[in-house]
């Protein structure tokens, strides 16, 4: 009989247990989500981590699980590209217009493949897909490095998440402005050679696409120093002792991402790089300064508990 009551208990309480739990689900994942931003990790060196994964079948374990979760993220990663593409693929005959702007119209580029304007729309729908997936993929990056992090870094971490869609999409839009004067390059020198130009859409959409995935790339620079910076793996001096070598690595990914090596399209691409490395300098200092006025603070709590 008991269990009968027991029963319609449930019964009669469950329509008020459910709404009861659906209000109070935001207010548990806040709280859960806070807990584990604030949640220090486990302070053990490196070379005592190595160690334990060769003499502990625990801590091997431990290691398949990580790579485990980590294989989950890069699937989620490329689920969030693949609906990208889905949505982008909507838009991708706008975007063939926007971006063939340089050459005034798409009457221009003639095809002498069979597939190659479907070629060519899977490539525009995936640069779209990458710039809409960025800041998710950014997340799950962090999701995965966050349980490793101290509590500053994992904030700083994620507020820098959807700044790295910003930047990303940022350095494709640069592109977009700098192709005219890369295709009236191209024109000149076609001219100066005798030739006829007929542009082709899988060499221009490659061309265009590429040019903005590194671009992109290119422009998350500032980020990944600050963030680097913030967690202790870079120090502000040695970037700035070391710009002469940043400058020529600059110029050579300039001269290879461009399509030619004439001094006007390089400089184009230079110019901001070479900006981007020097504001990520600044950066570098603040997210220094930053950390080091958070350890002094922890010695000082550390200090003041001791006594």
């Amino acid at each position: 009989m008991s269990r009968f009551f027991k029963t319609l208990w449930r019964v009669i309480t469950f329509p008020f247990v459910l709404v009861f739990n659906i209000i109070a689900f935001p207010f548990r994942a806040i709280r859960n989500f806070n807990r584990f931003l604030n949640t220090e990790p486990d302070d053990t060196p490196l070379i005592d981590t190595f160690s334990s994964i060769v003499t502990e079948p625990q801590a091997r374990q431990s290691l398949w699980d990580h790579v485990e979760e980590l294989r989950a993220h890069l699937l989620r990663s490329v689920l969030y590209v693949t609906l990208g593409i889905i949505l982008t693929s909507v838009f991708t005959r706008d975007l063939v217009v926007l971006l063939a702007k340089p050459l005034e119209d798409t009457s221009l580029l003639g095809t002498i493949e069979v597939t190659e304007s479907i070629g060519v729309f899977m490539k525009i729908a995936l640069m779209g897909g990458i710039i809409l997936a960025v800041p998710f993929v950014a997340f799950e990056f962090w999701w995965f490095a966050a349980p490793g992090l101290k509590p500053r870094e994992k904030k700083i971490g994620l507020a820098g998440i959807p700044l790295a869609g910003l930047l990303f999409a940022s350095g494709a839009t640069f592109t977009y402005f700098i192709m005219p004067a890369a295709i009236n390059a191209m024109e000149r020198f076609n001219e100066f050679m005798g030739f006829t130009t007929n542009w082709r859409p899988n060499s221009y959409y490659s061309f265009v696409t590429g040019l903005m995935f590194w671009l992109g790339v290119a422009f998350e620079f500032p980020l990944v120093v600050y963030i680097l910076t913030s967690v202790g793996f870079i120090k502000p001096k040695v970037l700035a002792e070391q710009w002469r070598i940043a400058i020529v690595v600059i110029s050579i990914f300039a001269a290879a991402i461009t399509p030619t090596v004439d001094p006007v399209n390089m400089g184009l691409v230079m110019l901001p790089m070479t900006l981007l490395y020097f504001f990520s300098i600044g950066l570098s200092y603040i997210a220094y300064a930053g950390r080091r006025r958070s350890a002094l603070e922890t010695e000082s709590a550390e200090e003041n508990a001791s006594a």
